[in-house]
């Protein structure tokens, strides 16, 4: 993937053309859950169901451990990826405190406090001081 300025943005992954680019077979497996018979057919049989959709090992992978952060850094959409995670039962909420390695309650209390502080949190350069 190409160097942007962005891509030095810490925690997070921006969802642009080139990503969308990689990750398109991914996010194609990801909304086909939305239909109860593909969640069925995917919960009968994970790696079958998988194999309709041409992903790099890289992001079968992440799909079959459930790497969230990773299937993110391979192509994946949040609001795709979200829908394998609620498969899974996991809600955003739950989800997004998984992410962010905070857990739930410390990733709810701190979006109800406003957030992270843009303070330290501008640069991955920033993130290595800490």
């Amino acid at each position: 993937m190409t160097k942007k300025e962005y891509n030095d943005i810490p925690g997070t992954f921006v969802f642009d053309a080139d990503r969308s680019r990689e990750g398109y077979h991914l996010n194609q497996f990801c909304i086909s859950l939305r239909l109860q018979e593909n969640r069925e057919a995917f919960n009968t049989d994970e790696h079958t169901y998988l194999d309709s959709y041409p992903m790099t090992p890289e992001q079968r992978e992440a799909v079959v451990k459930r790497d969230w952060n990773l299937l993110l850094e391979l192509g994946g959409n949040i609001y795709y990826t979200a829908k394998l995670a609620a498969n899974d039962g996991i809600n955003f909420q739950d989800l997004a405190g998984r992410m962010t390695g905070m857990g739930v309650d410390a990733y709810r209390e701190m979006m109800l406090n406003g957030g992270r502080p843009i303070q330290g949190n501008r640069t991955n350069s920033e993130w290595e001081k800490n």
